[in-house]
């Protein structure tokens, strides 16, 4: 190798090795916006819990105010239907009224007609007092001059007799009916006060109901206010909250970005370095073969298998037993420990704890200039930290059965552009490193 290739190479390898220490700067920095990221969403869920909690709360009590609002309509019907029959009573009072003042009137007609009568036979009894004892109707009759004259007398003796009868039987009818009318006029005075009484007993117990019912129904109201300033205070929080979650997503997603940018170069500053290698070798005359050659076998999308073991779940819609679920991977299954590989060369973006993830590690890569993300769930050990450079093929980890898994086994991803947490981006992985 002559001086000005040598000169070439040291060159590059300056250059890759100053690029391959510039991510370990910001590596704590990702890695602290990952933790932000997680307390951030750990607090949105729980104020959606509490948000929802809330809403649950002012369902219930509104449910109830409506309870009580419809028992106070009732209340206030029966109330209406109550002094509707007040009403009524009170007219048939009225009318009783009228009724008792007829009665009143023939009342006194009737007393008035006793007392004359009372005075008739007074006079009469002094009539007989005075000719010195009883009337004896038989000499009256026995005085008669003629037949005729006895007829006379014998009629003039009927009516006497019969016209004291009447009197009597008037007396004693006017007297009966004096009594009927008197008491029939007590009773229905007495009935009617009675049901009035009832009434406006019943009148009274309503009201009281009302009351009750107006004072909780102000209560609810009071407690329905309270909920949904409460609500309202969460959810100006939550907007906060999320303000924030977003804003460190935005922070991840530059920080990714920044990760590819290097990536990139990388990539495109280690293809100079070994076509200078080439190069060099060429005009050298070795016949070796250059030690970018050794690492592991790319498929035609830059991507090798990063573990070894059974395919056992696909990529896309399946259903282990909660519902149905997108699955934006692979899983390989294998034995704890099984090693787990780069499935290309990049970044460290992510190694940590995440979630139902359990361990995981994402890496940052830039193949042919477009930046891809991949995702390495469920390990048992993590060999690798933020920001780290590693090759095709390195060993970043351990198979395991961390975050939720029901095995051993390594859950795979390739996302075309940055990973954000979610499915939009994330492609096959066997369309990429065969089945």
């Amino acid at each position: 190798m002559n001086s000005k290739s040598k000169w070439m190479l040291s060159a590059v390898s300056f250059l890759l090795a100053i690029t391959l220490v510039m991510p370990s700067v910001s590596a704590s920095n990702l890695d602290e916006l990952k933790k932000e990221q997680q307390e951030a969403e750990r607090k949105k869920s729980e104020l959606n819990s509490n948000i929802n909690q809330k809403a649950n709360e002012i369902s219930e009590n509104q449910s109830t105010l409506e309870k009580i609002i419809a028992q106070i309509n009732e209340l206030e019907s029966k109330i209406t239907e109550t002094e509707d029959k007040m009403n009524a009573v009170q007219g048939e009072i009225d009318q009783t009224k009228i009724e008792i003042d007829e009665l009143k009137k023939s009342i006194e007609e009737l007393e008035h007609k006793i007392a004359e009568r009372e005075e008739l036979l007074k006079d009469r009894a002094r009539a007989i007092q005075l000719s010195g004892g009883s009337v004896d109707y038989i000499d009256v009759l026995l005085g008669a001059n003629s037949f005729v004259d006895f007829i006379d007398r014998f009629s003039a003796v009927n009516m006497l007799i019969e016209a004291d009868r009447e009197i009597m039987r008037e007396q004693a009818a006017d007297k009966e009916l004096l009594a009927e009318q008197k008491a029939e006029v007590e009773n229905k005075l007495a009935e009617q006060e009675q049901r009035r009484a009832e009434l406006e007993k019943l009148k009274a117990s309503l009201d009281g109901q009302k009351k009750e019912q107006a004072g909780l129904k102000a209560d609810l109201e009071a407690e329905q206010d309270r909920l949904a300033e409460e609500k309202s205070v969460l959810e100006e929080e939550q907007a906060e909250v999320i303000g924030v979650s977003n804003d460190l997503e935005k922070k991840i997603a530059d920080e990714q970005a920044r990760l590819a940018a290097i990536a990139k170069k990388a990539e495109e500053e280690r293809k100079q370095k070994e076509a200078a290698e080439r190069a060099a070798a060429q005009k050298a005359g070795a016949g070796n073969t250059p030690s970018y050659s050794s690492a592991p076998i790319k498929n035609s999308g830059g991507f090798i298998r990063p573990a070894s073991g059974r395919l056992t779940s696909g990529f896309g819609y399946r259903n282990i037993g909660a519902g149905t679920e997108f699955h934006r991977g692979i899983d390989i299954a294998n034995s704890v420990g099984t090693s787990i590989n780069a499935a290309a060369a990049g970044y460290v973006s992510y190694a940590g704890v995440m979630g139902s993830y359990g361990n995981v590690v994402i890496l940052t890569h830039s193949i042919n200039g477009q930046t891809h993300a991949t995702v390495y769930a469920h390990l048992n050990s993590i060999g690798v930290s933020v920001g780290q450079s590693v090759s095709q093929g390195q060993l970043i980890g351990g198979m395991g059965s961390t975050g939720r898994s029901t095995g051993s086994h390594l859950h795979f991803e390739i996302h075309i552009g940055a990973w954000n947490g979610s499915r939009s981006n994330a492609v096959n992985p066997s369309n990429y490193i065969g089945g």
